[in-house]
């Protein structure tokens, strides 16, 4: 007999893959690679599941999950956090591969997540060198906070190494600045995005890799998506101060940077900013509201395919 309503939770590692399928209680467990995952995807196939949801393992899941999409199989990939406040949610603490599995497979039946589309390769080439980038970044970092106390007899070492991710960072943003010229809608996006006072290469290149909602969504659906929409702290007649939560903490984190530029270049930006501080709100409540304006604007240019000065006139 056919069994309707299939919802399938997969627990990824480096090494296997444990799979959960509800409601029939079957558990499966294969190693991680092209060998097993391609079996797995036709055997999943055949029982037509409403749903498969997958937590997002830096870049482990990418097999399986471009698989099930190939065969249109619909999947979702969630952030781990869910997953895991849901477990605590029902109860179930502890922790194994193939408790994660089920706990997946139930948090895929009761809350029924959208399947989001599936990047190209292309998309997943870019998304790639943009972390790649991210990487070398906080590589510098730290070797210029080993400088400041290295003895003398290391520090050569150190600034040759600097010199050397130097040189990559150019590289990789070359490569990158090339990949998104290969698009046309990339092209569009990134010359609409760049037109913006305050914007360059790295923030453009951030919202189109990491951001691609942009555009698509209400300001609201948007705000929230980026992590700076705030969120009621209310109990009975306490009202606590509101704050924002959750989103893409590194698109957050670009557009802060966009806007402590746009203060100083962005003249819709600073007016905004020098107003709200006038009106005595704290610095970080200013700078985050100027950061959901700042999106706000962005949302509007990329929906309608406008750049700044029309957007802004």
């Amino acid at each position: 007999m056919e069994i309707s309503n299939i919802f399938i939770g997969i627990d990824i590692s480096k090494s296997n893959l444990d799979i959960a399928i509800r409601p029939t209680g079957e558990n499966l467990s294969i190693a991680n690679s092209s060998k097993e995952i391609i079996p797995l995807v036709n055997r999943l196939k055949q029982m037509k599941p409403e749903l498969i949801v997958v937590e997002a393992t830096e870049g482990l899941e990418t097999q399986i999950v471009n698989e099930l999409a190939g065969e249109k199989i619909p999947v979702s990939v969630v952030n781990p956090r869910q997953i895991r406040n849901f477990a605590k949610a029902i109860g179930r603490l502890a922790k194994t591969d193939s408790i994660d599995a089920a706990v997946i497979a139930h948090f895929a039946e009761a809350i029924k997540p959208a399947p989001r589309p599936i990047p190209d390769a292309k998309a997943q080439e870019l998304k790639a060198q943009l972390n790649r980038r991210r990487q070398i970044v906080e590589m510098l970092t730290e070797e210029k906070n080993r400088l400041v106390s290295a003895p003398e007899w290391i520090k050569e070492d150190i600034q040759n190494h600097i010199k050397w991710l130097n040189e990559r960072l150019k590289n990789i943003d070359k490569a990158l600045s090339e990949n998104v010229k290969s698009r046309q809608v990339w092209k569009e996006k990134d010359e609409i995005y760049q037109s913006v006072p305050g914007i360059g290469p790295v923030v453009s290149h951030t919202l189109i890799v990491c951001l691609p909602e942009l555009g698509h969504v209400n300001n609201k659906e948007i705000a929230a998506i980026a992590g700076t929409a705030p969120f009621n702290c209310d109990s009975g007649n306490q009202k606590g101060k509101r704050r924002i939560w959750g989103g893409r903490a590194y698109v957050r984190s670009v557009l802060y940077m966009a806007v402590i530029s746009g203060i100083r270049f962005n003249a819709v930006i600073k007016s905004f900013y020098e107003r709200l501080i006038k009106a005595g709100k704290p610095v970080k409540v200013a700078l985050t509201a100027c950061m959901r304006k700042l999106l706000t604007i962005l949302n509007s240019m990329s929906k309608n395919n406008t750049k700044w000065q029309l957007a802004c006139s």
